[in-house]
């Protein structure tokens, strides 16, 4: 197994994009997959990396990524020593971000065309990332599958009249990270960006529109985003796979730090899950 840590590249948006790429040298060529976190998230947290390895293990090339702006550094990647660029955030910048991992993917000589299959870039986004997915599935034809873990169904209206208005007035709120006792600016441009890009920013109109396969999985117990979101993006798209885990909540049982040797039960369904349907030839068009 090959896997080289912490790549550099440069970004749309005067900050880099830190990833981490590793597959299975044999000569064969590997379908890839994109891994996108959420928000509050970092490419290292929990069990990613027990993540990368399965894939890698089962046959994929997998790419995993900070998105530029989500707070971490090139030289601290964990966590969240950048909160100024954390709050200059937003949808279009991880938008962007993503296709740049694309871009990166297919004209990157770090390896062999013969160890990478670029006909098959598959996307798995996990919270806020898997909203974000959504879009750049629908948005980028390159993505040949999307699976969306513990999804949000709306990137738009997730703030009252009342708070966009304060927002306004102060220029900035503040999110609380409770694992590391930080409070993490959130910029007013996020709501104009948003405001501004309302066609392009909903799930719905996405999801409706998505002419690729589609896997949605969701915990019944996520504490984080209702498990009927996972519901209404199923009924938005006819050709998607909902998939409900009961009991398991937005982490599917994981946490950071992680130093387990397995995989927490509910998270090992979810890639089982996402691993067959990866595979599953009948789930191409």
């Amino acid at each position: 197994m090959l896997i080289v840590r912490n790549i550099v590249i440069e970004g749309k948006h005067q900050k880099p994009i830190l990833l981490d790429f590793g597959y299975q040298p044999n000569g064969m060529p590997h379908p890839i997959v994109v891994f996108a976190h959420g928000f509050k998230g970092f490419k290292d947290w929990g069990h990613f990396n027990k993540v990368m390895e399965y894939f890698i293990e089962n046959g994929f090339a997998f790419v995993k990524f900070n998105f530029s702006h989500n707070g971490g550094t090139v030289e601290q990647p964990i966590d969240f020593p950048d909160l100024e660029a954390f709050g200059n955030n937003n949808y279009t910048k991880e938008l962007d971000d993503l296709s740049t991992v694309i871009d990166w993917i297919e004209n990157n000589n770090l390896i062999a065309d013969k160890e990478i299959n670029k006909q098959q870039i598959y996307l798995i986004g996990h919270s806020r990332g898997g909203g974000i997915s959504i879009l750049a599935a629908h948005e980028d034809n390159r993505i040949k599958k999307v699976v969306t873990w513990a999804a949000v169904a709306d990137l738009i209206n997730r703030y009252s009249e009342e708070q966009i208005s304060y927002w306004k007035k102060a220029g900035v709120i503040y999110v609380e990270n409770s694992r590391t006792n930080q409070q993490m600016p959130l910029y007013y441009q996020l709501a104009e960006n948003t405001l501004n890009n309302k066609v392009r920013f909903n799930v719905e109109l996405a999801a409706k529109n998505l002419t690729i396969p589609h896997l949605i999985i969701h915990g019944t117990k996520d504490e984080a985003v209702p498990v009927n979101e996972a519901s209404k993006i199923n009924q938005w798209n006819s050709t998607s796979q909902l998939f409900i885990i009961e009991g398991a909540g937005h982490a599917f049982g994981a946490s950071h730090p992680f130093s387990s040797t397995t995989f927490p039960p509910y998270a090992q369904i979810v890639l089982d899950k996402t691993l067959d349907f990866l595979k599953n030839k009948s789930s191409l068009y």
